[in-house]
């Protein structure tokens, strides 16, 4: 025992207890040295006891008995005391709830993003409240506050009377509510006695601390109201409208009658009881002096008169953004022992303003066009192949979206039923499962939001600094409320062509120079399984040589698939990982090599990023600092020591490769489409079968990507060219960079590592020019793995003027003419071109 004291107090002298800790070790020392001398003790006093109780007259005997016994329980109540006194809140824990804060977001220009708040809370000083309030609460809850210390005894005793007598009251003074209010999981609401002896030792620990105003004052602070409102403040302008200074007698007697049960005297939803509950109260008010008895008899006439509104959540209306910083900031608070709705912290992120708004700016509109646009091309057997977005806004109007899709994709739509939790509910209840799915397949509400939500695209986009690694503009989805699966952090989808860079980087590393020839030609790979994978283009092969740097430019799989062969698999995932794929697990087999591994875009960006920095890798960082109420920097999260992951005369070589992609290859369209300027490299990436559209592209300072798909990937857009990332993706990337540019949040000026001046040339978007595409080419691709080549687009007939103000190009009038078959021609005149989309 003496040697486990020891090691005990040696511990502590190493932790510098503070007061609070040495009175929690006394305690638990005392309770241990009770429990080991109990049995030698009741030994000792049962043979005492029976030494003075021989030879005594029976009444002695039963008066000595019935005293030692008392003797014995007030002992074991003390005992049971300092054995719970460690286990209650301390003095320390009372200052910090009484300076609660909740924990604050902010973004990198200082404004607010969200809150830890609970619930909706607003604290006032006492003298800021109605003193009818005061009056109300005092004759109702506790008429002999203000003399007892925080247990009323005499109050104790006469509950358990009447309790004994069959009419149950509570006993507990406004302290210890305020106790149970502040400490709910350190004391609890369970009906136990250690809970209530829990409950007065924290009362009287209050009553010690604090002055009777200040527990007034953190009472009415603190207490529940529904409707997320706490406090007397946030109940008072919900319920009535004011501010609690203002509440009269009868408004005060209302929500001081809500106490004893707030769902219960609702004066919303039970108005009646609310009523006869206010009037007990005022009946109370009575019986201690607020008012005489001719008041009291006006005052119970009077209705309920409330002017109930639910107020606004402050606490800021939540995105994926703001979502994934709350969930680490939850671990983040374990971790280091704090609480974010009591502490007041305040959390500054990296987030930019007017990036994010134009990243959802972009998101929002480009996303609504390609929804048009897979609608249009769904809604009929016949394809308007069309590469002028404003064809497909404009005959969207006249048809039935994805009617076609649901037709000719019969057994999809039955799976889709199948998969539904209204399926597998009726299934598990009994109901036969033909039965169930008949029965949901004839209702039509249901089959209507089903075939919603299954049919709605979706897209992901996150830029990061790579200077930094820090993110300055995330959008999860399109909306939030409707869709809170995160395409940014937790959407793992076949990144396609964009995985490219890495194998031609890891060529790069291994010293195969950018114009080493490759014939363009499709040749068979043997796996070590024995299996042949056969990696082909959409457009075909020319058979001609062709430099490795072409190969990445115009996204060429049979180029791709020989790289990797002569690089190794191994250095490829290695070389990923180490950019930046740090979370998803790389299947190492020879189709990776175009992109057939699931991955996040958070990774992908991350990883451009990395190349962007010439090889330099950094941790994205979306929290800057954590500072506590006083404003000190507890957390620094600022750019640490970078991990090298290319060398960087690779990475040089590579952003020039990825350079060629923007000014000639398979993302050229970037530019001419949205008039944008500059130094920019870039990769596009489609998955097989249109499943999943990428685009990535970097500027000296900021790295910015998109994916778009839909969430369930047996749905995918129709035609070979939409279905591209180069032609979908990279139009939010593409809106994105022209309005970032326009805002000055970017400098067109600035370039990449290894960049040389082009001959002059100028660009215009006069309109956007409709053209016609086929899907001749179109192929399925094995489920070996290799992907659709992405073609360079079409041309898009660019005028050489310098446009004043680039915007989203115009389209010129859609003839009925131009329809294809199947498609409603537009009533009345040829319609006009939609209006442009101002960023």
């Amino acid at each position: 025992m003496d040697q486990k004291q020891n090691d005990e107090n040696t511990a502590n002298a190493d932790a510098a207890p503070t007061v609070q800790q040495r009175l929690k070790l006394v305690s638990r020392r005392l309770a241990r040295r009770l429990l080991a001398g109990a049995s030698t003790r009741a030994g000792a006093l049962k043979t005492g006891a029976r030494a003075r109780l021989h030879g005594r007259p029976l009444p002695v005997k039963l008066a000595l008995v019935s005293l030692w016994s008392l003797a014995a329980g007030l002992m074991a109540i003390l005992a049971w005391l300092l054995i719970l006194i460690p286990f209650t809140p301390g003095i320390d824990d009372l200052e910090q709830v009484s300076r609660s804060r909740p924990t604050v977001i902010l973004d990198a220009g200082g404004r607010p993003l969200g809150t830890f708040e609970k619930g909706l809370q607003e604290r006032v000083r006492l003298s800021q409240v109605s003193p009818h309030v005061v009056e109300a609460l005092i004759s109702t809850e506790d008429h002999r506050f203000y003399q007892h210390h925080g247990v009323d005894f005499k109050r104790v005793a006469g509950a358990l009377w009447a309790s004994l007598k069959g009419d149950p009251q509570g006993g507990s003074t406004i302290t210890q509510q305020l106790a149970r209010n502040m400490f709910p999981q350190e004391i609890g609401r369970a009906r136990s006695v250690s809970r209530k002896m829990k409950e007065l030792i924290t009362a009287i620990k209050i009553e010690n601390t604090y002055s009777k105003t200040q527990i007034l004052e953190a009472y009415l602070n603190t207490v529940p109201f529904l409707y997320n409102a706490y406090g007397i403040e946030m109940a008072a302008r919900t319920y009535f409208g004011k501010p609690a200074a203002r509440l009269d007698v009868l408004e005060s007697a209302t929500l001081v009658g809500m106490l004893k049960g707030t769902h219960y005297y609702n004066p919303v939803a039970n108005s009646k009881r609310s009523l006869a509950r206010r009037n007990v109260v005022l009946g109370q008010m009575r019986k201690h002096g607020a008012f005489d008895d001719k008041r009291y008899a006006q005052l119970v006439k009077r209705p309920l008169r409330l002017r109930f509104a639910r107020l606004p959540d402050r606490s800021g209306k939540d995105d994926h953004f703001t979502h994934h910083v709350r969930k680490w900031l939850l671990d983040w608070a374990d971790e280091n022992d704090y609480n974010l709705q009591l502490d007041g912290l305040v959390v500054r992120t990296t987030l930019d303003p007017e990036l994010q708004a134009a990243a959802e700016r972009a998101v929002r509109r480009q996303a609504d066009i390609l929804q048009a646009i897979a609608d249009v091309e769904w809604a009929n057997p016949n394809l308007p192949r069309s590469t002028a977005t404003a064809t497909y806004t404009a005959i969207r109007p006249n048809i039935d979206p994805f009617s076609y899709y649901w037709i000719s994709n019969a057994r999809v739509l039955d799976a889709f039923v199948r998969e539904s939790g209204a399926y597998r509910s009726a299934v598990e209840e009994g109901e036969a499962p033909a039965a169930a799915l008949k029965r949901l397949k004839a209702d039509r509400g249901f089959m209507n939001e089903l075939k919603s939500a299954k049919s709605r695209l979706e897209a992901g986009f996150v830029a990061l600094d790579p200077a930094s690694g820090e993110v300055k503009a995330w959008v999860g989805s399109r909306d939030f409320e409707r869709d809170q699966y995160d395409h940014v952090a937790q959407a793992a989808r076949q990144p396609g062509s964009t995985f490219k860079p890495f194998v031609y980087g890891a060529a790069l590393e291994r010293g195969i120079p950018p114009d080493q020839a490759y014939r363009d030609v499709v040749r068979e790979f043997k796996g070590d399984d024995g299996s042949t994978w056969r990696p082909t283009d959409m457009d075909g092969n020319s058979g001609r040589s062709m430099p490795m740097r072409d190969g990445l430019v115009f996204s060429k799989n049979t180029i791709t698939a020989q790289v990797s062969q002569e690089v190794g698999i191994g250095p490829i995932v290695r070389l990923a990982q180490g950019l930046g794929v740090r979370q998803s697990r790389l299947e190492e087999v020879p189709s990776l090599a175009l992109g057939t591994s699931p991955v996040t875009l958070l990774e992908m960006v991350s990883s451009y990023a990395t190349i962007a920095a010439l090889g330099e890798y950094r941790k994205p960082i979306f929290v800057r600092t954590i500072e506590d109420r006083e404003g000190n920097v507890i957390a620094d999260f600022g750019a640490g020591q970078p991990e090298r992951a290319m060398s960087r005369e690779s990475a040089e070589a590579l952003i020039d490769m990825l350079r060629g992609v923007v000014t000639r290859g398979t993302g050229n369209g970037v530019r001419n489409r949205f008039g944008i300027r500059g130094d920019l490299a870039a990769k596009t990436g489609t998955s097989q079968n249109n499943q999943d559209g990428w685009f990535i592209m970097m500027h000296p300072h900021l790295v910015a990507g998109s994916w778009v798909g839909f969430n369930d990937n047996r749905v995918t857009i129709r035609s070979s060219y939409w279905g591209q990332g180069g032609h979908n993706a990279a139009l939010v990337v593409g809106d994105f960079f022209r309005g970032a540019f326009d805002a000055g949040s970017l400098d067109d000026k600035a370039t990449l590592p290894g960049w040389r001046a082009p001959a002059p040339r100028r660009y215009v978007e006069e309109e956007e020019p409709e053209e016609f595409f086929t899907d001749e080419a179109y192929e399925v691709v094995p489920e070996e793995g290799p992907e659709p080549m992405e073609v360079a687009p079409l041309p898009e007939q660019i005028v050489p003027v310098e446009p004043p103000e680039p915007l989203e190009p115009a389209e010129p009038p859609l003839q009925p003419s131009a329809l294809p078959s199947g498609f409603p021609a537009p009533s009345g005149d040829p319609l006009p071109a939609p209006a442009p989309d101002l960023p």
